[in-house]
């Protein structure tokens, strides 16, 4: 009896035990940051899989495959086949928009390793406009090439008129917003959380620069669904165009917080 019990006992202390170990994972200390690996100025807190960035990785293989099953039937002869492969730039651009955006969210998991409600709330909101816009962003680029190459490209979802391509352009950039807007606030959480995190000087200005970057996608994309929606048909099917200059903009925010980081690392060094 008396072995039962001890048995039960130490059985306890292990649960207990792994309760607390789990709890303390969770309070950064300059010892239990040391011991992680460095990448990119940041010490990876987020190495280890969590149960949200597992939950995250089975979304976005869901939204893959709803986008794989969207694509159509096997072909039967050549023509079908042919038919099929003029669907691979619309394919191809919808699965490379949904793949950046879980890079996005895992290069943030790994660098700040949150999983309080404030991060949890917003992933599964990236998430869930991710699984809505799953068949809208291919039909979005389908229609668009069928639209550009005057039809050679097909689409089984047909634009008749500019202002059904400047439509189109506003859906997209609704989505773009959402996405972008839930990746900055989840750099700005960590932001916010610095303490509790334990961010360096470095760490700290890295996620304030990420936090930038993000919001002027946001900015950007915001912007292109305002030209789209308020300016004539014949202008507004430029509105894709708007996201060049994030190609300027961008490379402008490195640059103008470079050199406070540079600094930064050197003095840590």
């Amino acid at each position: 009896m008396a072995l039962v019990l001890s048995k039960k006992n130490s059985e306890a202390d292990g649960v207990i035990q792994r309760f607390l170990n789990r709890e303390n994972a969770m309070t950064w200390t300059e010892q239990t940051l040391a011991a992680l690996p460095v990448k990119n100025g940041f010490r990876l807190r987020g190495e280890s899989m969590t149960r949200l960035e597992v939950f995250s990785d089975a979304a976005f293989a869901f939204a893959m495959t709803m986008l794989v099953v969207s694509v159509g039937s096997i072909p039967h002869s050549y023509s079908e086949l042919i038919l099929a492969l003029k669907n691979v730039p619309a394919f191809a651009l919808s699965f490379a928009q949904i793949a950046a955006f879980w890079v996005f969210h895992r290069n943030w998991s790994r660098q700040v390793g949150q999983e309080d409600k404030v991060s949890t709330f917003l992933t599964l909101l990236m998430i869930f406009i991710i699984l809505i816009y799953v068949y809208p962003l291919r039909l979005m680029f389908s229609s668009f090439f069928h639209f550009v190459s005057n039809g050679w490209l097909p689409s089984e979802f047909l634009i008749t008129s500019a202002r059904e391509m400047a439509n189109l352009f506003i859906i997209y950039g609704v989505g773009y917003v959402g996405l972008t807007s839930v990746i900055g606030l989840l750099y700005l959480h960590a932001y916010r959380s610095a303490t509790t995190l334990a961010l360096n000087t470095v760490e700290t200005l890295l996620v304030r620069r990420s936090t930038l970057i993000w919001f002027a996608q946001v900015c950007t994309g915001f912007v292109s669904v305002l030209f789209a929606w308020l300016m004539p048909a014949s202008i507004a099917v430029y509105a894709g165009f708007v996201y060049f200059f994030l190609a300027i903009v961008i490379p402008l925010i490195y640059y103008i917080t470079g050199p406070r980081i540079i600094a930064a690392q050197s003095e840590l060094s």
